[in-house]
């Protein structure tokens, strides 16, 4: 590595230390403790300064050491607080950051003071972040540690998940949960206090959040998010050195990883709000597409088996539509109507459709009314709230109940009678 130029090994070091944030920070992030992260990078602050003061020099590796003795010291005090009084844990975070983050300005004001230590040049890195201080020695620490954390989650993989996830199962399955939260937590706080020189104290937190955050916009597997964060965190940090000059470069790469968020908030195909928006969009138009059928089944049902033509006013009196227009449009592109002028009229296949809506419509009625006590004269409004969203397999056990308790008609194809007055809503 010492043949490498300074922006070779700033890439290199940024690209180690977003990797290892999103696949660390992802336990964090699952487990709540995303604040911890904040405390620990706020709370190695005074760490660094007495470092400092104790060596007169900016050795990377006595810094580090210096700051991950004062964020362990910080998570200890945050966990004596909230054990020995009722102060709950954010509370008692936020306790603890400030003050040590207070006592870290003090003493770097007390440093800056002619005669104090040596050399202080570059001693603000730990503030706002410096990459490009960074030396073949630094390099070497962060693969390390980056080796060692991947290392520590590919072998723990597996019990990360499960307290993760059901912390009550592992402990009840005799996991030693405590001692795999105290490696989870000592993982973070390695990671937090080796990026401090890249990005700083103040934005270190957004490192350990910012990936797996946005990782988990795109999937529901802990090790796809796990892969995702990282490439997510290398990303950030590869295009914000790249094309951040000029600017800060711990800024640079947190505002990119925001900007990854805020992409993916948008866009993502599942989670995103634009995806979460035509599925809602979706969902309206299909819910009264299927109002529409059973209006009409509901309406010809006197007439059947012939399929009876409807005046138009007579369906928009039947109940409120947004566009009944464009919603007989769309059931005749369907197929399941026949328009003629001012009439609608069922096809055979709308036909189908439409008693196999009202079925389910009626099933999931005379279910409330017996078994939950609803009105007669409120029941057609609450199916309508749920009837759009059950499951298959739900109705037929509906089915099968009711025909036991004799509710349904002998045929069992056929659509029950409404259980209550039909009527203009």
């Amino acid at each position: 590595m010492t043949g490498l130029s300074l922006t070779e090994k700033v890439m290199i070091g940024t690209a180690l230390l977003g990797g290892m944030s999103g696949v660390i920070g992802s336990f964090a992030v699952l487990r709540g403790r995303a604040l911890v992260g904040d405390m620990l990078a706020h709370a190695a602050l005074p760490g660094v300064c007495l470092a400092f003061l104790i060596m007169g020099s900016k050795n990377m590796l006595g810094l580090s050491l210096g700051a991950l003795a004062s964020g362990l010291l910080a998570i200890a005090l945050v966990t004596m607080i909230v054990r020995w009084t009722r102060t709950k844990e954010d509370a008692a975070i936020g306790i603890v950051l400030s003050t040590f983050f207070g006592a870290g300005v003090v003493l770097l004001s007390v440093i800056q003071k002619p005669g104090v230590g040596g050399s202080k040049a570059g001693l603000n890195s730990y503030l706002f972040g410096e990459p490009g201080n960074m030396l073949t020695g630094d390099l070497l620490l962060l693969a390390g540690v980056a080796l060692i954390v991947l290392l520590t989650v590919g072998l723990l993989f597996k019990e990360f998940k499960i307290v993760c996830f059901d912390t009550d199962f592992a402990q009840s399955q005799g996991w030693p949960t405590l001692r795999l939260d105290l490696v989870m937590m000592a993982s973070l706080a390695v990671v937090t206090i080796v990026g401090l020189p890249i990005v700083g104290v103040i934005l270190m937190t957004a490192m350990i959040i910012l990936p797996p955050a946005t990782a988990r916009f795109w999937t529901n597997r802990l090790h796809v998010m796990l892969l995702l964060a990282g490439l997510f965190g290398i990303a950030a940090a590869l295009l914000g050195t790249r094309f951040g000059r000029g600017l800060p470069t711990g800024a640079a790469i947190v505002l990119t990883a925001a900007s990854f968020f805020l992409l993916s908030l948008l866009f993502a195909p599942q989670r995103g709000i634009v995806a979460r928006l035509v599925a809602e969009y979706r969902l309206r138009k299909r819910i009264a597409r299927e109002h529409l059928l059973r209006s009409l089944y509901e309406l010809s049902e006197s007439q059947l088996p012939q399929l009876a033509k409807l005046e138009l006013k007579t369906i928009r009196d039947y109940r409120y539509w947004r566009a009944l227009k464009n919603l007989l449009q769309d059931a005749a592109e369907a197929g399941e109507i026949v328009r003629s002028g001012e009439t609608a009229q069922l096809t055979p296949l709308g036909l189908r459709r439409a008693a196999k809506l009202t079925k389910a419509h009626r099933l999931w009625e005379m279910y409330m009314m017996q078994h939950v006590g609803i009105a007669s004269d409120h029941v057609d409004r609450d199916a309508d709230d749920v009837e759009h969203l059950l499951p298959e397999g739900l109705l037929i056990e509906l089915e099968q109940q009711l025909a036991t308790e004799g509710r349904l008609p002998d045929v069992v194809e056929e659509v029950p009678h409404s259980p209550h007055k039909i009527g203009a809503e």
